[in-house]
């Protein structure tokens, strides 16, 4: 499968926008540059998972980055899971004490 880095540039983009932050500063959270952000942004440069990960963190679109990536049901099992493991173990913890 090959990927379309333009598709993932805009959608990168995309995030950048809905959550105000600037090229420069988006490059100075991710410890790089405006340039290579701009790269990104238009498919011209590949970006890397961690890079991806981290640039989903910052923008608060985990969310959206794993639909993005994986489709809508891995997205919301992986929410479910999120919400429902800290219960779990909380009551698992509880009942042990």
């Amino acid at each position: 499968m090959v990927a379309d880095f333009a598709k993932v540039g805009k959608m990168l983009k995309k995030f950048r926008i809905d959550a105000n932050i600037t090229q420069e500063e988006m490059a100075d959270r991710l410890n790089s540059t405006q340039s290579a952000v701009s790269k990104l942004e238009s498919g011209r440069k590949t970006i890397d998972i961690f890079t991806f990960a981290s640039w989903l963190k910052i923008t608060e679109s985990e969310f959206a980055g794993t639909a993005m990536m994986f489709g809508m049901e891995v997205a919301n099992a992986l929410t479910h899971l999120s919400q429902t493991v800290p219960s779990i173990v909380g009551g698992f913890v509880s009942w042990m004490l």
